[in-house]
């Protein structure tokens, strides 16, 4: 068994919830999973307690609260009264705290004038923030696909937030990037606090990464690093966050990422393709 390492946070997104990604997670030193209220049709809480009751113990749990059930779908809100009754069936459902829950996707629900945005962003994160007090978890952060429309709203006497996760890697686009480097100095977050998530665009197996090279990020590439490995292990550094979550459930591949994180990036390639996003988007590089 491999020491524990924090870096790697294992998603289970579109996890099938099977056992064995769970130990082999800890075998190879990862000790950290992320999953959401929402995720396999609202059942991934009972169902991640019922495969590993007994080893969740030993992982340190991260969720997100913001869709909810409607009418055989999903519907996204920001009303205080639902995140604390989602919290409060999550804690039932896993038989314990969650460690971190992240507020998810605010921007879906943030809708009219931007005082009314402002508002309600956050009430949203004030009620995450006396959950936490209250031990409904241990800290609450704020999980953005698109954190372009936070920018302008995290201001004022809002919550800080214990912790950022956002979109990352090569394929995420210049505004982006930039909107969560924002937001992470707005909120005084260092690299530990800021997380990484959708290092391959949402498909590992896209044919996309059979056809670039981004062993040109990787300083000193060697014959055992694949385009795969050197596109994740890139993604610490778009932007820079101290863990990236991902989600497989083949134990292997798990292995190969946990392998790329030997490897360092090449500031001098980042800052040129950093450069190149920003031409692309008709602008100055800031």
């Amino acid at each position: 068994m491999r020491e524990s390492d924090p870096r790697i946070v294992l998603g289970l997104h579109r996890s099938r919830y099977e056992r064995r990604i769970l130990t082999s997670a800890l075998e190879l030193g990862i000790d950290a999973i992320d999953t959401s209220f929402n995720y396999r049709g609202f059942s991934a809480h009972s169902a991640l307690a019922e495969i590993g009751s007994d080893l969740l113990p030993r992982f340190t749990l991260s969720t997100k609260v913001g869709f909810f059930p409607a009418a055989g779908q999903a519907e996204h809100s920001l009303d205080p009264g639902r995140l604390r009754r989602a919290m409060e069936q999550t804690n039932r459902d896993l038989g314990r705290a969650p460690d971190l829950v992240f507020l998810h996707n605010p921007e879906r629900s943030l809708t009219g004038s931007p005082n009314a945005a402002k508002d309600a962003l956050a009430m949203a994160c004030t009620a995450l923030a006396v959950a936490a007090t209250e031990g409904l978890c241990g800290a609450w952060g704020i999980s953005s696909w698109d954190p372009r429309p936070l920018r302008e709203l995290a201001v004022g006497s809002m919550p800080r937030p214990d912790a950022l996760m956002v979109r990352g890697g090569l394929l995420a686009g210049i505004d982006v990037l930039e909107a969560s480097e924002t937001l992470a100095a707005r909120w005084d977050l260092g690299a530990g606090q800021l997380w990484g998530m959708s290092p391959f665009g949402g498909k590992a197996t896209d044919p996309l990464w059979g056809q670039l090279d981004p062993q040109v990020f990787i300083q000193d590439p060697d014959d055992g690093l694949s385009a795969l490995q050197a596109a994740f292990r890139t993604a610490y550094w778009l932007p820079q966050v101290g863990r990236v979550a991902v989600g497989t459930d083949n134990p292997s591949h798990l292995r190969e990422l946990v392998d790329a994180l030997r490897y360092k990036a090449d500031a001098r390639s980042l800052r040129t393709y950093r450069r190149l996003l920003c031409e692309r988007a008709g602008r100055q590089p800031v």
